[in-house]
């Protein structure tokens, strides 16, 4: 489908506007078709999946949900991440609800699975990551970000960080939960559908701006920046520092995942190893200065630190793996 609509773009450019063929004006081309294709994909992607993740969660009971997460052991950080990743959260929500979790009195490890799982699972990225790597590595990106979330919630609860969380009250909250019923959950089926893609519309506002940079820039990479061993020789899976590096290198980009996923594919189509791509996104994604900032209002200085080397593991643990198993 995609070199279809590249060889439409070209058609139009070439015959219809008849404008010279050259090396520049090809690449402009194969760029523009790229960009709308991953546009008009990703725009699809992210309404439908979140007007069904908003659809599922008008019928979940936010009382049970709580009673989940105190589960005994290991099931609480699983319910965590389990919510983490069901729930389409940018940081301006995840933060809020994870100081509500906290005032709640649900347990710390478990909060802190939810935390770590919520941007880097978020439905959206899993999907987009399925649309554009394949499901089988998108499903891998899922096990173990799943995994790590799990884990890494359970270690820092039973290090004792708890005590390293500020006070802070959280304001506001949902006109529709009552009693950790959503009162949505008794409208008509029609109704119900419509408010969900009310709602998958109404998020996808917000990002549009970053979607565009970041599927622009990729465009552009895949459209001008040549394949070759140089690429691959600095950024591909046998060079061990690629991975940490991209981490590292995600973290001041802050253009949210959805922005760095479509950078990342394409810089894959160059020859930049694929552990070294999910790296880039997870670190992009987790460790977000803007996510940080509002974290520092309620995590104490070593907590944050903490939690930053936590999510920096995350992203290089899950490069390495991808370099070997892809």
């Amino acid at each position: 489908m995609q070199d279809k609509l590249i060889a439409l773009v070209k058609s139009f450019f070439f015959d219809v506007l008849n404008i010279d063929t050259t090396p520049f004006m090809e690449s402009l081309t194969k760029s523009f078709g790229n960009f709308i294709f991953i546009t008009l994909e990703l725009f699809i992607l992210f309404v439908v999946i979140t007007a069904l993740i908003e659809f599922i969660m008008m019928h979940v009971s936010q009382t049970k949900l709580q009673r989940l997460f105190k589960g005994k052991g290991l099931l609480g950080n699983i319910a965590g991440a389990i919510f983490g990743a069901v729930t389409p959260f940018c940081a301006c929500s995840t933060i809020p609800m994870t100081v509500g979790f906290l005032n709640a009195n649900l347990p710390f490890g478990s909060v802190m699975s939810f935390l770590i799982s919520s941007p880097l699972l978020n439905p959206i990225i899993v999907a987009m990551l399925g649309a554009t790597v394949g499901v089988k590595n998108a499903a891998v990106y899922f096990i173990l970000a799943f995994t790590l979330s799990v884990m890494f919630g359970y270690l820092l609860e039973k290090s004792g960080l708890s005590k390293y969380v500020r006070s802070v009250k959280v304001s506001g909250g949902s006109d529709n939960i009552v009693d950790g019923i959503d009162k949505r959950r008794s409208l008509s089926l029609g109704t119900k559908v419509r408010l969900s893609l009310d709602a998958g519309v109404n998020s996808l506002k917000p990002i549009l701006g970053y979607l565009f940079i970041g599927v622009a820039i990729g465009a552009t990479i895949y459209g001008y920046l040549p394949e070759g061993d140089t690429i691959a020789k600095y950024a591909g899976g046998d060079n061990i520092w690629a991975v940490p590096l991209a981490a590292i290198v995600g973290i001041p980009l802050y253009i949210r995942a959805e922005t760095a996923i479509p950078i990342a594919m394409s810089l894959i189509t160059k020859g930049v190893g694929m552990g070294t791509a999910i790296s880039l996104i997870i670190g992009g994604a987790g460790m977000a200065i803007p996510e940080m900032t509002m974290l520092a209002k309620i995590f104490k200085p070593k907590l944050l630190i903490i939690f930053v080397a936590v999510i920096f593991l995350v992203a290089v643990i899950s490069g390495y793996v991808f370099n070997v198993i892809v």
